[in-house]
């Protein structure tokens, strides 16, 4: 299902593209329309520890946050994340990072994130939804053989320890 990625506008011809200049503003609009569907999507879904809103008045660049998963060593905190759109949302993926500093093997120290829907495995089907509940999911669950941050990785199979460390530093 590799075409569920491709950018229709990329598929069109470029000569039916030359000289167009409203192209681009089409394309924003459909971004924009998509990012209005994904916040009501988000707002009406009721999903508890989750939520994100544009920042500001400017659509394409959000702050989000999530709470850490019950019966996990995040359990109770909170973590706030900005989530920017590229133009080409949503075949690009948005860049996505920690604003509260999370200590996660899959999280390095200035907030990104290993996560493979945000990289190689991105589909243009993924949405805010999907992204806050994976990111809410890969904390409780991390991927310690592509770690970002040795020393969580190192210490994540002593949980005792790793919350002990975890909520030493944790600073909402």
């Amino acid at each position: 299902m590799a075409s569920q990625n491709m950018d229709p506008a990329a598929a069109s011809s470029t000569a039916a593209l030359k000289g167009s200049e409203t192209s681009g503003s089409v394309s924003k609009g459909s971004v924009t329309k998509r990012l209005q569907q994904e916040l009501m999507t988000l707002m009406m879904s009721g999903d508890k520890g989750i939520s994100a809103f544009p920042e500001s008045d400017n659509l394409f660049k959000w702050i989000g946050t999530i709470d850490g998963a019950q019966g996990t060593v995040y359990e109770g905190l909170r973590y706030k994340l900005s989530l920017e759109f590229p133009s080409g949302y949503p075949y690009n993926a948005p860049r996505v990072k920690f604003i509260t500093a999370c200590f996660h093997p899959n999280v390095d120290e200035n907030g990104f994130i290993c996560l493979d829907i945000l990289k190689d495995k991105w589909s243009a089907l993924y949405d805010v939804r999907s992204i806050l509940l994976s990111i809410q999911s890969l904390l409780g669950e991390p991927n310690n053989d592509s770690p970002m941050n040795s020393a969580a990785a190192e210490l994540w199979d002593d949980q005792e320890a790793f919350k002990a460390h975890l909520h030493a530093t944790y600073k909402n």
